[in-house]
């Protein structure tokens, strides 16, 4: 039997609407869909009648698949000759783990494509309203694994996001707040520098808090932000006062 093809889609940050249109072709033209925690489930509506759908979402120490798990499955189902879509939150090639799919399905020989998606890293900001870049107050930014614990020594890196970069966008940070907060003050940042948190950035439910390296922790603890939340850190995050225009009506009592 001849190997199906496995198509490796970034589904956006959220709003189902953000999908790219060649990510929507391969929903409508797939035999089994095997899609993520935060890739919206609305866009299921689009897939074919009779079409296998397999969750395999992720939380932190709760792994409905774990990784090689989904990568075997991958493998398996192709090989049964089906078409798949791997739907992923995001961008695929954004702590997406994409690279290890990929070269999965390159070992057995599975022909693959790899769709971008809009990034919740620059997405979630901007519906906040706060482009990442502008030439005002930051034309460097970068995007950093919020999943810190192995870099909390690493001097040179956290030097280089204190003092080398303007605007940097944390994915996956807020358990490690604390951690990101201290290193980037010690590491040359000022503790007035502000910052952003967007929680399910895009969507009805998003919620941002915004503060300063010093005090942010504090109002994300009365706040209640949690995951899935981008955590954004530079001066650019001022703008969000002339710019915004999202509504957010829940979390505008809390900034107040």
């Amino acid at each position: 039997m001849k190997n199906g093809k496995v198509y490796l889609v970034g589904a956006g940050p959220g709003d189902p609407k953000l999908i790219t249109v060649r990510g929507l072709e391969c929903i409508k033209a797939s035999d089994v869909i095997i899609y993520d925690r935060l890739a919206n489930p609305s866009l299921l509506e689009y897939a074919n009648v009779g079409a296998e759908v397999i969750y395999c979402g992720k939380l932190p120490k709760q792994h409905t698949l774990k990784q090689e798990q989904i990568n075997d499955l991958l493998v398996e189902k192709a090989k049964e000759g089906k078409v798949v879509t791997r739907l992923k939150g995001g961008d695929p090639c954004v702590f997406g783990r994409v690279g290890e799919e990929a070269e999965f399905l390159s070992r057995y020989d599975i022909p693959y494509e790899i769709v971008p998606g809009v990034s919740s890293g620059i997405a979630a900001p901007a519906y906040a309203g706060i482009p990442v870049t502008h030439r005002d107050y930051g034309s460097s930014f970068a995007m950093v694994t919020g999943h810190l614990q192995s870099e909390e020594n690493n001097e040179e890196k956290w030097k280089a996001l204190a003092n080398g970069i303007d605007t940097v966008a944390f994915y996956m940070g807020v358990k490690n707040l604390p951690l990101i907060c201290n290193q980037l003050i010690r590491h040359g940042k000022k503790g007035s520098t502000p910052v952003a948190i967007i929680e399910w950035g895009t969507t009805d439910k998003q919620r941002t808090v915004v503060g300063n390296l010093m005090n942010i922790e504090e109002k994300a603890t009365e706040a209640k932000i949690s995951h899935p939340a981008i955590i954004l850190v530079g001066e650019i995050v001022s703008l969000r006062e002339k710019i915004q225009w999202f509504s957010e009506e829940e979390i505008e009592m809390i900034e107040k």
